[in-house]
């Protein structure tokens, strides 16, 4: 499938608040640009931008019920009531009841947590969650990650005289539960500064409040701040405020002092010694801590989380890294199906949306299924799969599609649905199938245009090779911790040629390593583009093509050296 290149054409306006801020700052001209775009416009902008402080952190008790959260979990201890820690099975769950659960511990000797079976409860609050704690006479239940919308399960714990304390970041209904607190800063009512905290992000301000309200000092807390990073990174919220400072000072904390059970997981995907980013969390950390959930028990993930020694960290990382082997083959497995099924469709350049089914296929690993058929076929994907009594599926989207409100329209066929704007999940009874198809794929004939179906690469700047240097890729590097709404930036050069030694690599000779020159830079630069072997013949030409990429840093041997990750080429005229 080929890109469309989309080209930045800044504005008079913004040029002119480039310079401003060149001048100011005396940074390179396309970082003072970038950074306009951005909407960073001041020197002290920039500074509060490359430099991010914990000060800058907004005051929790701005939440709605944080008050209300912080005085009953006070009385809690001071009582000696049993507490359950209470998430979801995924990076995000699992982190933030490592977190709470880690920064309670010295406070209470009457913790337990409790992650529910993604196959036997499902997603969210369970009523087998709640008989659990009226078993071990709990008293109060926080949960997070979930819970925005279990009305009914928050009333049946209220029945059993089991308080809730709900930390969330999902949308909720027009109705909240029942709980003593509801901290969420997308509720409707919430005038709280920043609404895009994953759900250890908000369990994050929960105990920044409960801290503060005990005069413990931050510092404790900040020890955490690698859990924050890993669920944010993984969870794919903005890197934009308060999330770029949480995010900032967790890398730090995961580059430094990992915690035991995170270092385990370092160490088994091969991190060791290197400087992780926001990138290794999303295709190494977060996918093996998520493979305990998918393939096993989302509790085992806490647990090594937690873990206080190094024996017990190792072992319960090779036992999550084994999972993640075992997950890769499954999803590999159904990918394949899911492709033959939609090879048969009769109309694929008609459809606006993917839907696919099978029954036998494994409710775990459907949400990576989802997001590699829309990877491929750049549409909306559906895919659904049986799981007891029920058919539940995950949902994947792109740019300009709202999935979660186009699900939320299909409300009345669902026994349950949740999610964001690029993701979600839901389940419904088998009989109600056929129509959730008919109306799901029937909003998205009727919401997305077909220029939205081909993939866009957003080029920020077109540079000379010549640019390329230590110094702009230092400042460039400032700009980290690159995510969503604060993307790494995507370059073009044009007319670029190969110096005479560019090769294919890989197993399969699929990927090609270049050395480029232009007519400016003699010196050649080095670049590798994955799966491009199509384009060798033409490289070798020496005949002039054109790149889009981003700057990396390519750690080999110890020897550090800059190489661009190239994004897609192109010959001839864009």
């Amino acid at each position: 499938m080929t890109n469309k290149w989309n080209f930045r054409n800044p504005t008079q306006e913004e040029l002119q608040k480039r310079d401003n801020l060149v001048a100011e700052t005396g940074c390179h001209p396309i970082i003072g640009l970038l950074l306009v775009q951005r909407g960073i416009t001041s020197a002290a902008e920039a500074k509060e931008f490359f430099q991010p402080s914990l000060n800058n952190l907004h005051d929790p008790y701005l939440m709605p019920d944080m008050d209300k959260a912080v005085g009953r979990l006070n009385r809690a201890l001071g009582n000696k009531e049993k507490i359950l820690i209470y998430g979801d099975y995924d990076v995000d769950g699992t982190t933030a009841v490592s977190l709470v659960y880690k920064y309670l511990r010295p406070y209470s000797s009457t913790l337990d947590y409790y992650i529910p079976d993604r196959y036997d409860e499902g997603y969210g609050i369970s009523d087998k969650g709640i008989d659990y704690a009226q078993a071990n006479d709990v008293k109060l239940i926080i949960a997070l990650d979930c819970g925005i919308k279990a009305v009914e399960k928050i009333a049946y714990a209220k029945q059993k005289g089991i308080d809730f304390i709900i930390c969330d970041h999902h949308m909720p209904d027009d109705i909240l539960p029942d709980a003593v607190a509801v901290l969420d800063a997308k509720r409707l009512d919430s005038t709280y500064p920043y609404e895009h905290l994953s759900g250890c992000g908000v369990g994050f301000k929960f105990m920044q409040a409960f801290a503060r309200s005990n005069g413990f000092p931050f510092s404790d807390l900040e020890k955490l701040l690698d859990l924050t990073a890993v669920s944010i990174a993984s969870d794919i919220v903005p890197i934009t405020g308060e999330n770029r400072i949480l995010t900032y000072y967790g890398l730090k904390q995961l580059n430094t002092h990992p915690s035991l059970g995170l270092k385990g997981i370092i160490d088994v995907c091969g991190l060791s010694g290197k400087e992780i980013t926001l990138n290794d969390i999303v295709f190494k950390i977060g996918p093996r801590i998520n493979a305990s959930g998918r393939m096993m028990n989302g509790k085992e993930a806490v647990d090594l989380l937690l873990a206080k020694d190094r024996e017990s960290a190792r072992e319960k990382s090779e036992n999550i890294n084994q999972y993640n082997d075992e997950r890769r083959e499954l999803d590999k497995k159904i990918t394949d199906e899911a492709n033959a099924i939609i090879d048969r469709f009769n109309n694929m350049e008609d459809r606006k949306a993917i839907i696919v089914y099978n029954p036998e296929w494994h409710k775990g690993v459907i949400g990576i299924v989802a997001s590699r058929l829309t990877e491929k076929y750049y549409r909306p994907a559906v895919v659904l799969t049986q799981s007891s009594e029920l058919i539940t599926g995950s949902a994947r989207s792109i740019p300009g599609f709202d999935i979660y409100k186009a699900i939320e329209n299909c409300r009345d066929l669902l026994e349950n649905f949740g999610g964001h704007t690029y993701a979600a999940g839901l389940s419904m009874k088998p009989e109600n199938m056929p129509a959730f198809v008919e109306r799901f794929l029937s909003l998205a004939a009727d919401d997305i245009d077909p220029g939205q179906m081909t993939p866009q690469l957003d080029v920020d700047a077109i540079l000379e090779l010549k640019d390329i240097t230590p110094r702009f890729a230092g400042e460039l590097k400032r700009m980290n911790p690159f995510g969503p709404n604060n993307p790494k930036p995507i370059f073009c050069s044009m007319g670029v040629r190969d110096y005479g030694t560019s090769k294919l690599v890989g197993k399969d000779n699929e990927h090609l390593r270049l050395e480029l020159i232009d007519d400016n830079c003699k010196t050649p630069v080095h670049a590798i583009a994955f799966g491009m072997h199509l384009h060798s013949e033409h490289i070798k030409t020496m005949n002039p093509f054109n790149i889009c990429y981003t700057i990396e840093e390519n750690t080999y041997n110890g020897n550090t050296t800059l190489q661009l990750l190239i994004k897609d080429i192109k010959s001839g005229n864009i």
